[in-house]
């Protein structure tokens, strides 16, 4: 999607002048031309996925799988680590002590423990998980690909006019970098994320994405984009391009999107309950995972939720104490919230992070003394991690995929990303072998690998 600011007159998105605006519309059509555009869009509104749209709980950094979904009770204690395991609503289905309300709501999802990359580089495995492919390491971060998420709204737009079709909240940010490998990339800059910024636990939270530059009221706007459409009817008698296209239908959201009443009221979460506030845990993680829900409710198709801090080489134990709670709270709450609203079967919730982290937890020294970094941890590991989905038309109370018995690797049902790439693009409506132009003018699939998880379809 894109970032939008009125908040100079005489400029648009990210400062840039009224040429370069025109440069940013015209920046995705080196992939699909807009009737092949067109053409996809109304094969996915003709599926029975055409309303499904996702939320992306992203834990930054590399949670503990043998601390959350997948716990090994049976392994040595320097493995099995510090929490016990407690049975779920499902039978056979144990997940860590910390997570009781999700224990509760194990029928509501499924894991999928066998995710595996074999990277241990954050980069590398952060690029694998949001783009399906490798090739970036910590000394080359650049994106190579687009997010599997962008691909998805490129294609099909917001589920609603008005709504931004890819949003992060509070913003899309990847192992330190914005939006990282959350972007467009080669499918352009207004495949973007729309990012909301500020902190939706904050009393006097606002969207600066939205707001009008000073003087300039709706009156006024429109009196401009009257004069712009007139000015462009001009030029598009000496320019006929499906650029051109692509850029007025890009100018067209940004205009429904800052003059629309829809998504300001979406983005006011002063307008939800103190009580249900509460059940998604009174915290940025949570008011953020409600504010996902408000988006997805509206129209938008994609909304990512970053919750970061999760690198516990040490103090693991104080970490995973505070982290896992809130993760709890706002992952039930907003299954309970969904289901009550009847949107469980509309909206998908992935929760993931790029890897899990070592089955045997270290001395606490970092390559020092032992204990003298802190306490225990865990360090990088991408031979296993656990990714749990929820809605939006898959299957609840099932496992997929199983480690050893220490959690070191999969056993059963080795899974990549492209897997998950491949089942969350069809429950979207979204054809997973479309291919896009990059940089280099080659075409490129949106995944290059793997296939659909079937035991997760219902």
């Amino acid at each position: 999607m894109f970032r939008l600011s009125l908040g100079s007159t005489g400029r648009y998105c990210d400062g840039v002048s009224r040429r370069s605006f025109l440069q940013i519309g015209m920046a995705g059509m080196g992939s699909l031309g807009m009737s092949d555009i067109l053409r996809a869009k109304a094969q996915a509104g003709s599926s029975s996925q055409a309303e499904t749209s996702l939320i992306l709980i992203w834990l930054d950094g590399g949670p503990s799988h043998m601390d959350t979904y997948d716990p090994k009770p049976d392994a040595p204690s320097e493995y099995r680590g510090i929490w016990n395991h407690i049975p779920t609503n499902v039978p056979g289905i144990d997940i860590t002590e910390l997570f009781p309300l999700q224990a509760k709501l194990a029928d509501r999802y499924s894991l999928v423990r066998s995710v595996h990359h074999n990277a241990g580089d954050h980069f590398t495995a952060g690029h694998w998980m949001l783009t399906g492919r490798g090739g970036v390491n910590g000394a080359m971060k650049a994106q190579k690909y687009p997010f599997f998420g962008a691909v998805a709204t490129k294609v099909l737009g917001p589920r609603v006019a008005g709504m931004p079709a890819f949003v992060g909240v509070p913003y899309s940010m990847s192992i330190g970098i914005r939006p990282g490998y959350f972007g467009g990339h080669y499918l352009g800059v207004e495949n973007n994320p729309f990012e909301t910024v500020g902190d939706p636990n904050n009393d006097n939270f606002k969207v600066q994405n939205l707001n009008l530059a000073k003087g300039l009221n709706l009156d006024r706007l429109t009196e401009r984009r009257s004069l712009t459409v007139h000015f462009d009817e001009v030029r598009r008698l000496m320019d006929k391009s499906k650029a051109m296209q692509t850029t007025d239908q890009f100018e067209q959201e940004a205009y429904e999107l800052v003059t629309g009443a829809r998504a300001r009221d979406a983005f006011d979460i002063q307008q939800e309950t103190p009580e249900n506030r509460d059940r998604y845990g009174r915290n940025s993680w949570g008011q953020s995972v409600l504010l996902a829900r408000r988006l997805v409710e509206a129209g938008s198709t994609i909304v990512t939720c970053h919750f970061g801090g999760w690198d516990s080489h040490w103090d693991h134990q104080a970490r995973m104490e505070t982290y896992l709670p809130k993760v709890d709270l706002a992952v039930s709450g907003l299954l309970n919230d969904l289901k009550e609203r009847g949107l469980d079967e509309k909206v998908m919730v992935v929760v993931c992070g790029e890897f899990g982290r070592t089955p045997k937890m270290n001395n606490g020294g970092n390559g020092g003394a032992p204990m003298s970094k802190g306490t225990p941890g865990r360090d990088h590991w991408g031979n296993a991690l656990s990714v749990l989905m929820a809605g939006g038309g898959l299957k609840g109370g099932t496992v997929v995929g199983a480690t050893n018995k220490r959690g070191e690797h999969p056993t059963e049902r080795p899974v990549r990303p492209g897997d998950l790439h491949h089942t969350i693009l069809r429950q979207l409506g979204v054809d997973p072998t479309l291919n896009f132009l990059n940089h280099a003018g080659r075409p490129i699939p949106a995944v290059d690998h793997g296939a659909v998880i079937e035991e997760l379809i219902a």
